[in-house]
């Protein structure tokens, strides 16, 4: 019996150390379902081929994406091996230890920061912000930009009208007010036999969304979250005549110029109504970009792009992610293995040429670039203006007060302006105050 026993657990030790071996040769990349990540599935398989190492992927729903993986972070979780978070993630993250330092790795296998263009770098992988600290490469660059029906503003007659209306030519908005002004020319009008609005904006109040709207307008036209970097000086700087202003603009457009119940829309309520031939113009982020240019219905010479609007300066809303290692992996090394591949310039040009967005400096500078997609001199002007939300780790709770107080406002028509955003800045004081920060 004891010779049987002996066997058997040698052949249980034995299983174990293949289940070990089969785990240790393979990876789990988390992020959000869409089209990018695709992108990524197909790129991957060459690390694959070249590596030995099997790639899983858990991709989530934009909805979900943020409440199932930071709560898989909280827990120590080992779905994810390396993850493609978001940028507001980053403090958090780094401060609770769900991500892995990667400094000493960079220098150990020469990946240089500087070899990323810097907006990017410091958004998606710095912690404490301007500081050389990375937790992150920087994966995925984007940013909140704007689409339009390019064969309805080339119409001779609609060009004729908007001129005799506005004294100017009918174009892809360069400022808010432009950009109010053309919504408001298309808006309730009637073009092939069907009634159109003038655009689609973000509303949605359960995530992120009027808040990554709103600030596209705001932004331009001077809110910022302090008066001084690190300081959480807000007041005069939330609430600034400037801020106001923006904040009123973004209402304007909503209020005139929307189809017909975008109370709480984002991503995918703009595109199907951009794709279903309802608005002149819609925001979305430079992610969804490829694959609008190869719609068969709106795509093509029917599309055109244009940078986010400026006014008193310009701005733009940032998107994207960083990629980083989950501390809690166990395959630390097969991570770190796919951070060295996926930082080559030739996995980077890769990734750009099969829709993920890269920003490499090899890739960005290249000559070629700007004639490489349609929308590709627009993303470089957006990645050098862009501005982000609070990146603290409280920014959970910074972020859900700011969702309520621009849907109040902005689509429950509750007070002013200057009034939402007062109580916006004491929602943040309040959470600073409970971390410590004031």
């Amino acid at each position: 019996m004891q010779v049987i026993k002996g066997a058997m657990l040698a052949l249980v030790a034995s299983a174990a150390s293949m289940t070990t071996q089969a785990q240790s040769n393979e990876l789990t990349l988390c992020w959000a379902a869409w089209d990018p990540a695709n992108a990524l599935v197909e790129m991957s398989k060459e690390f694959e081929t070249e590596s030995g190492i099997k790639m899983n992927f858990e991709f989530t729903p934009w909805p979900n994406f943020a409440d199932r993986i930071l709560n898989e972070l909280n827990s120590g979780g080992k779905l994810c091996d390396l993850l493609i978070g978001d940028s507001q993630w980053l403090g958090g993250s780094a401060e609770n230890q769900h991500y892995v330092k990667l400094n000493e790795f960079f220098d150990a296998e020469g990946i240089s920061m500087d070899d990323f263009a810097g907006a990017a770098v410091e958004a998606y992988s710095t912690w404490p912000k301007g500081t050389p600290n990375y937790w992150a490469l920087p994966a995925m660059g984007d940013a909140n930009g704007w689409f339009y029906r390019k064969d309805w503003f080339e119409r001779a007659d609609l060009q004729a009208e908007f001129k005799e209306k506005t004294g100017r030519d009918l174009a892809a908005p360069t400022t808010w007010d432009e950009l109010i002004e053309t919504s408001t020319f298309f808006n309730n009008r009637e073009i092939d036999g069907n009634k159109v609005f003038g655009s689609a904006i973000f509303t949605e109040r359960a995530s992120e969304g009027i808040t990554m709207g709103a600030t596209s307008a705001m932004y331009p036209y001077g809110f910022k979250y302090e008066n001084t970097p690190g300081s959480y000086d807000m007041e005069g700087a939330v609430n600034s005549a400037d801020a106001i202003a923006g904040l009123e603009a973004y209402k304007e457009l909503y209020k005139c110029c929307q189809p017909p119940g975008y109370t709480d829309s984002y991503m995918g309520e703009g595109l199907d109504a951009f794709k279903s031939g309802q608005v002149a113009m819609a925001m979305n982020w430079f992610a969804f970009f490829p694959g609008l240019v190869k719609d068969e219905n709106v795509g093509g010479d029917k599309i055109g792009f244009f940078v986010n609007p400026a006014q008193n300066i310009a701005g733009s809303t940032l998107g994207g992610q960083g990629i980083s290692v989950v501390s809690y992996t166990d395959n630390m090394d097969g991570a770190l293995q796919y951070i060295k591949w996926f930082a080559k310039p030739e996995t980077q040009a890769k990734w750009w040429s099969l829709g993920g967005y890269a920003v490499h400096n090899a890739v960005l500078n290249d000559p070629s670039f700007k004639d490489s997609q349609p929308f590709a001199g627009d993303f470089l002007t957006a990645m050098n203006q862009v501005k982000d939300f609070w990146q603290e780790p409280a920014y959970a709770e910074l972020l859900a007060a700011m969702q309520k107080r621009l849907h109040d406002y902005i689509v429950a028509d509750k007070g002013t302006a200057e009034e939402a955003l007062n109580l916006l800045i004491e929602d943040w004081t309040e959470v600073f105050e409970d971390e410590g920060k004031l």
